[in-house]
């Protein structure tokens, strides 16, 4: 099975990370926004051509790099799609820019419902789908999966001058090729539609003729876009960045709780129903709006985050799981009061109160450990969603 090796941007990220460990996911972003779009020339775009096999996607690889079969360096064509794994090329009118070939969708190696999972689809960044005949469900489950994932993709409808031949020869009287070339595009238009693509982007081509039908339009868009795209593949690599960073926060935040945890378990030995739950509801609260404060996704620092991004707060605080952390003291509270109750039944008997004592004090310990630990990393958990929300933000803006 192919395994894409990410491939982090070579762009200075030092501001960038400085933003996160300070735990400000604010000062994170402006370092992207700050960037001028001639930065990102140096981010490498990993596209993905695929589609069923057979259908040209080897020929329009070659094309796009001014290449054609048999050429030095030119991407394998042929009609048995052989491919065991994706290939890489490079595009010497396209800077750091690298075309991968992947096998066909739905042959014998790489059926239909298994596809993306075997070639990790999610590693790449930018898609063109290419299919020759009409949309089919092959080209219905890559849509779908793309949008999944939140990219971008062309749709290239190949094979242009043998379409063109076989209508030619079936109605030679009526022939006329841009209506033929322009019904096709509708024809694949209709099918990203109904997959919820709005203002689909189609290129009818031929990887035989290179100058002719929407080929050179297909060049020119994508030399249009590039730096948009590269800007957006940029920013999907920063959640990846902050990650570390972030389990370095965490891991330095832990070593507070075992100490919290043996205070609420001394704490225990009071008889007095309810108290450690309190202590621990209290400690609780307290800890997670210092875990809210430490990485940045208080209420303020949600509000600067949102404003920056030009965001509903309410759409970085949907991604959030920590808030409903103090409603699983529940068992706890019975447990502390089944302790306490016995703790001063025993003593009503003129009894060491150990039972009630260990009951209590284990509650207290493990409640307050465990629960400062799951808070701990909710925040955390929290912060990479937080902060992929708004890069996700960021990159819809054109720049």
């Amino acid at each position: 099975m192919f395994l894409l090796c990410c491939r982090l941007s070579t762009m200075t990220l030092e501001g960038f990370k400085a933003a996160v460990h300070r735990g400000s996911l604010r000062e994170a972003i402006c370092d992207v926004q700050e960037r001028t779009p001639e930065s990102f020339n140096s981010h490498t775009l990993q596209i993905a051509v695929t589609g069923e096999a057979g259908s040209g996607k080897s020929s329009l690889i070659n094309a796009m790099r001014g290449l054609r079969a048999g050429d030095a360096g030119a991407a394998e064509t042929g009609t048995l799609d052989t491919m065991l794994e994706p290939m890489a090329y490079q595009t010497p009118n396209l800077p750091c820019v690298t075309l991968w070939d992947l096998p066909g969708v739905g042959s014998p190696s790489f059926p239909l419902n298994t596809y993306c999972e075997q070639l990790s689809l999610s590693q790449f960044e930018f898609f063109i789908i290419v299919g020759c005949q009409r949309f089919c469900s092959s080209h219905a489950m890559l849509a779908r999966e793309i949008q999944r994932m939140g990219k971008r993709f062309y749709f290239v409808r190949s094979k242009a001058d043998v379409d063109l031949e076989a209508s030619r020869r079936q109605r030679p009287s009526s022939y006329a090729e841009e209506k033929i070339l322009q019904q096709v595009r509708e024809d694949c238009g209709m099918g990203l539609a109904a997959e919820g693509v709005s203002h689909p982007q189609v290129f009818v081509v031929s990887g035989w003729e290179p100058s002719r039908y929407d080929f050179p339009l297909l060049q020119q868009t994508l030399q249009r876009e590039l730096l948009s795209l590269k800007r957006d593949s940029f920013l999907r690599t920063l959640p990846a960045v902050a990650s570390p960073i972030i389990s370095q926060k965490k891991a330095a935040l832990k070593g507070e709780i075992l100490k919290t945890a043996l205070f609420a378990c001394l704490l225990a030995a009071v008889p007095v129903p309810g108290l450690t739950f309190l202590y621990t509801l209290a400690v609780v609260r307290e800890r997670l709006f210092r875990y809210y404060s430490s990485f940045g996704v208080d209420d303020r620092s949600l509000a600067a985050l949102a404003q920056q991004v030009a965001k509903p707060v309410a759409e970085l605080r949907a991604v959030m799981t920590s808030w409903g952390m103090t409603r699983m003291m529940a068992p706890k509270l019975l447990l502390d009061l089944v302790g306490a109750g016995v703790m001063v039944t025993e003593y009503s008997r003129q009894r060491f109160p150990v039972f009630g004592a260990m009951v209590s004090a284990g509650a207290a310990l493990v409640t307050t450990y465990f629960m400062l630990r799951k808070g701990l990393a909710s925040v955390a958990d929290d912060t990479q969603r937080v902060l992929s929300k708004a890069l996700e933000a960021e990159g819809k803006k054109s720049i």
